[in-house]
C-alpha cells in the first residue's frame, strides 16, 4: 500500500522546500516504503481538513492518519519495526530528539534570517499576503528588514552549523556511520535554503557541505532531484 505524504508546495506544485516535511520524506525512504505526495500549499489548509489541523506534513497510511514529523517518524518506527530503524533504541532516539531541537531552535532560526524573502518569493501569488502577514508577526521585522545584512546572516549560519561541522570532522553521519533520522532532522533546514533561495551557506572546504552532498545523493538521488533554486 502507498503512503500518502500531504508536502508543502511553491508556486511550482514540484517545488518542495519546507524543513519538516523533508524530514518526513526522507524518513520514508529510509523505511523503503512507497510514497506518493500530495503537494499543499499555504491557502490550501482545506485540502488537510481529514487530519483534524492545518500543518503539513501530514501521511495517511491506509486509515492511519498522522501529522507532525516527529510524530511520524516514531509512527513509522512502530508500525515498520521490521524495515531499517530510523531510531535504533534508546540512544539513537536521544541523539534524534537533540538534533530536532538543535534543527530548530539553532539551525532554522539562523538559516531564516538569510532566506526569508527567498522564500516569499518561492511561494504561490495568492499565498504571499498571507506568508508576509504571519511571518512579519512572528520575526517583529518586515520581509525586508529581517534579511537586511546578508553579511550577519551567513555569519550567524556559520557559527550556527559549529557543532556540526565539528561532528562531521570525526564521523561520517551525525548518526554514525551511515544516517538514519538524526541526520534527516538535521539535513531539512539545509533543504529548505537550497530549494528557495541561491545563497551560498557552505564553503567548499566545509565538512558539512561534504556531508550534505552524500545527504543528496541518499536514496537514489531523491533529495537532489528535487526542484530548486540553489545547488
Amino acid at each position: 500500500m502507498t503512503i500518502e505524504l500531504y508536502d508543502l508546495a511553491g508556486a511550482n506544485p514540484d517545488h518542495r522546500f519546507s524543513p519538516f516535511c523533508w524530514r518526513a520524506r526522507m524518513a520514508l525512504a529510509h523505511k523503503r516504503l512507497a510514497v506518493e505526495t500530495v503537494p499543499v500549499r499555504f491557502m490550501e489548509k482545506d485540502k488537510l481538513a481529514f487530519s483534524g489541523q492545518g500543518l503539513v506534513p501530514v501521511i495517511r497510511d491506509g486509515q492511519k492518519i498522522v501529522s507532525d514529523s516527529w510524530a511520524i517518524a516514531e509512527y513509522l518506527d512502530a508500525a515498520y519495526p521490521e524495515r531499517p530503524m530510523l531510531m535504533d533504541g534508546a540512544q539513537g532516539r536521544a541523539l534524534a530528539n537533540f538534533a530536532r531541537h538543535y534543527s530548530q531552535s539553532v539551525m532554522g532560526p539562523a538559516i531564516l534570517k538569510a532566506v526569508l524573502l527567498d522564500i516569499h518569493n518561492a511561494i504561490d501569488a495568492g499565498d504571499r499576503a498571507y506568508f508576509r502577514e504571519t511571518r512579519e508577526k512572528r520575526v517583529g521585522a518586515t520581509l525586508e528588514a529581517f534579511t537586511a545584512s546578508p553579511e550577519a546572516a551567513l555569519a550567524g549560519v556559520k557559527a550556527a552549523l559549529a557543532p556540526l561541522r565539528a561532528l562531521l570532522q570525526t564521523q561520517p553521519f551525525v548518526n554514525g556511520d551511515r544516517p538514519a533520522l538524526a541526520d534527516y532532522c538535521v539535513f531539512g533546514p539545509l533543504m529548505w535554503a537550497r530549494n528557495v533561495s541561491k545563497v551560498k551557506l557552505l564553503e567548499a572546504d566545509d565538512p558539512v557541505l561534504a556531508w550534505r552532498e552524500k545527504m543528496l545523493d541518499l536514496f537514489d538521488g531523491l533529495a537532489r532531484k528535487s526542484a530548486g533554486a540553489g545547488a
